[in-house]
């Protein structure tokens, strides 16, 4: 029969024994020492002052009093040190890194209570798409020092790291890098068809595929139209971000139709042969000038000129062209014609 237990190593009290309470005490002591291990810190060389009862793991190479028991614990009692051989599966509290570790047999490892789990989920679940899964009010990523930056990464320039907004979980908007590595702002009225609305180029170039943008004019050809009347539109040589032609004008062509609701600037542009004094203006809904053009003399001369404005016009508005005189017009692409962007 062994004289010690298995696991702890503290002594038995055996048959006949004379002074028993010296191996009862002894096996105290060792209770003492490793019932809720707190270990003060970890040493090579054994403190000069040490405080009785304290704890310390001995590191590699120990010096003086530790001599040859490097990894065993130094327990302080009644001014002496008992040595104590950790096992695999102990715990103890670091004081001096603050933190738990656990014996694996060979040392001591920091206890992660966490680990790396292969799902979290925070008041809701994960799943094996959505490894993080958290439901809360609100989320918050709180720098460590002066900054804090998320970082979304992706295998390949064809794949894809965003962020994705949704509405009742179906999407709505997202940002990212989505297919490509420009950076993207994509919108979806439905979660199934998706329209992108901004993208910026690695060198910083931006693009805005849909934004509403037009070059309208008769067609081309030289046309007089009646003083007092109004003509539209026939041809959108640029035409961009949803720009439609609408009913069509007793003057001849058609209502440029206002996508969305903006501010736009406007630029029109004759080219003309007159005949006497003239006029030309951009009509909103048949009534609002918000750019004209007028030549007051009588020359006959070739005559190019252009005008701008700015408004502030709503979705389903619709822009038509206001003549007085009769001057010969040349319409058509970089002459008379009508240019309109939103801002």
């Amino acid at each position: 029969m062994s004289e010690t237990t298995i696991n702890l190593e503290m002594p038995y009290i055996l048959p006949s024994q004379a002074q028993k309470h010296v191996t009862h005490n002894e096996a105290l002591q060792r209770l003492d020492a490793i019932t809720q291990l707190t270990i003060t810190a970890t040493l090579s060389t054994p403190p000069s002052d040490p405080q009785e009862g304290t704890c310390y793991n001995i590191d590699a190479s120990p010096t003086g009093a530790w001599t040859g028991k490097a990894g065993k614990l130094a327990f302080r009692q009644d001014g002496d040190w008992i040595f104590i051989t950790p096992r695999e599966g102990w715990r103890g509290w670091f004081l001096a890194e603050d933190g738990m570790k656990i014996h694996d047999g060979s040392g001591w490892a920091a206890y992660d209570a966490i680990g790396t789990p292969a799902m979290l989920g925070i008041n809701t679940s994960a799943d094996s798409t959505n490894r993080l899964a958290v439901s809360a009010a609100a989320t918050l990523l709180k720098h460590a020092g002066n900054g804090h930056q998320v970082k979304v990464n992706k295998s390949a320039a064809t794949d894809t790291a965003s962020l994705l907004f949704q509405s009742g979980w179906s999407g709505r908007a997202e940002m990212g890098l989505a297919g490509s590595d420009d950076f993207s702002v994509k919108v979806s009225p439905d979660g199934s068809a998706w329209t992108s609305a901004l993208s910026i180029t690695g060198q910083g170039q931006v693009r805005m595929p849909q934004r509403p943008l037009v070059r309208a004019t008769r067609g081309g050809g030289v046309l007089t139209p009646s003083s007092g009347s109004q003509t539209g539109f026939s041809t959108l040589s640029v035409n961009q971000g949803g720009f439609s032609l609408g009913a069509s004008v007793a003057g001849g062509g058609n209502r440029l139709v206002v996508p969305v609701t903006a501010p736009y600037l406007v630029c029109l542009g004759v080219e003309a042969n007159p005949s006497g004094a003239f006029s030309v203006s951009v009509k909103v809904n048949g009534t609002t000038t918000i750019a004209s053009i007028n030549d007051n003399d009588a020359a006959s001369a070739s005559y190019g000129n252009c005008a701008m404005g700015l408004a502030l016009l709503t979705a389903g508005d619709w822009l038509v062209l206001e003549h007085t005189g009769t001057t010969p017009l040349d319409f058509g692409y970089d002459k008379t014609e009508l240019t309109v962007m939103m801002l």
